[in-house]
C-alpha cells in the first residue's frame, strides 16, 4: 500500500509565501498548467480511494489532475494559521522572531498537537483500506502527515520542503513506514 501525496497548484499567496489556511483562493493560471501536467503521472494507477482537502485550490487541483470525484475529507485542511492567515513567516517573526509553524505558539490557530491528531485519522483511513490512497491537499498539512505516516513527530515536517503541484509517495519498506519520493515534479524524479 502506498500514499500518494499532492500539493496543490500554485496561487497567489503561496507565491508571495503568504501562509493560507481558511482563506479559500483560485489557482493561478499557472498552477492549474502544473495541475493539469500531473494527469498524466497519475493515469493508469489504481487507487482504492481518492481523498481532498475541501479547499478549492485542492479540489481544483485535483480535479485537473483528473480525480473529480475525489472524497472531501475535512481532516486534510491546511493547519489552521489563527491569526497568522494571510501573512509571512517574515511579517510574523518581526513580532516572534523565534516563531515556526512547527513549534510555535500560533495565536487562535491550530497546535502542533491537533494537527497530529486529525492527521492520525486520516492514516487510519488509508492504513484501513485495501490498495493505494491519493491525497491532494496543502504543504504543512502534507508535510506534517508524512510524518505522522512514519510514526514522527509532526515538527520532522519542517525537513520536508514541498512545492506546489508536485507528488510524493509513502509506502512501507519491510514493514516499516518509508518515503519513497518526495517533492518530485513527476513519479520518475
Amino acid at each position: 500500500m502506498n500514499l500518494y501525496l499532492v500539493r496543490h497548484g500554485a496561487t497567489e499567496w503561496s507565491e508571495a509565501g503568504r501562509h493560507t489556511s481558511v482563506t479559500d483562493l483560485p489557482l493561478l493560471p499557472a498552477g492549474e498548467e502544473a495541475a493539469k501536467r500531473l494527469a498524466p503521472r497519475l493515469a493508469g494507477i489504481e487507487f482504492g480511494q481518492v481523498l481532498v482537502s475541501p479547499r478549492v485550490r485542492a479540489r481544483r487541483t485535483a480535479e485537473l489532475a483528473g480525480f473529480p470525484d475525489a472524497v472531501v475529507d475535512e481532516d486534510l485542511v491546511e493547519w489552521d494559521y489563527g491569526e497568522y492567515e494571510g501573512i509571512t513567516s517574515a511579517q510574523i517573526r518581526e513580532r516572534d522572531p523565534d516563531w515556526t509553524i512547527w513549534d510555535g505558539v500560533t495565536p487562535g490557530g491550530e497546535s502542533a498537537a491537533q494537527v497530529a491528531a486529525r492527521l492520525d485519522r486520516v492514516v487510519a483511513r488509508v492504513r484501513d483500506t485495501p490498495g493505494d490512497t491519493l491525497v491532494f491537499a496543502h504543504g504543512h498539512c502534507l508535510r506534517a502527515l508524512a510524518a505522522r505516516w512514519l510514526g514522527e513527530p509532526v515538527r520532522l515536517g519542517r525537513f520536508l520542503i514541498l512545492g506546489t503541484a508536485t507528488l510524493s509517495v509513502l509506502g512501507d519498506d519491510r514493514g516499516q513506514p518509508a518515503i519513497e519520493t518526495w517533492n518530485a515534479a513527476s513519479l520518475d524524479s
